[in-house]
């Protein structure tokens, strides 16, 4: 081991300043903490079956009016917002996370889809999108003369 410097890092102490800079959120939620909402990550599961490509995305609170759903050129595109809940008169509030917000997240599909055959269901805070697989084959080789 020569020359070799090893140090000790206290990683929870490291990892929540790499995470709080990155992310930008303050070191603890409350009334004064930042929109949840807009800084979360869309969660995604792709499969595919014989026939299809399935996407599957977690969008808990979030009503199919509040959802686009976009395929073009082979790639997903998928966005949902919400605004802010009417604050109730007479309550006071000791935390308030659930805000307006948006999340989208862009998704390039594996293989040749037919994008005209594209159904999306919202059901229990899970969208689903299945994109029928197309039946052209690869592209075809073109001879130069």
């Amino acid at each position: 081991m020569h020359g070799i410097i090893r140090r000790k890092i206290g990683l929870p102490t490291e990892l929540d300043e790499f995470f709080d800079s990155f992310m930008k959120l303050p070191a603890a939620l409350g009334t004064q903490g930042v929109d949840v909402v807009s800084q979360a990550v869309l969660p995604v599961d792709l499969s595919e079956t014989d026939d299809e490509i399935v996407v599957r995305a977690s969008l808990p609170g979030f009503a199919k009016d509040d959802v686009e759903v976009e395929v073009h050129d082979g790639v997903l595109s998928i966005k949902a917002s919400r605004e802010e809940e009417v604050e109730q008169t007479g309550e006071r509030f000791y935390r308030k996370e659930r805000r307006e917000g948006a999340v989208s997240r862009r998704i390039a599909l594996p293989g040749v889809v037919d994008e005209g055959k594209t159904n999306a269901t919202l059901r229990d805070g899970v969208l689903e999108v299945r994109v029928a697989k197309s039946n052209v084959q690869s592209p075809k080789r073109v001879n130069i003369s």
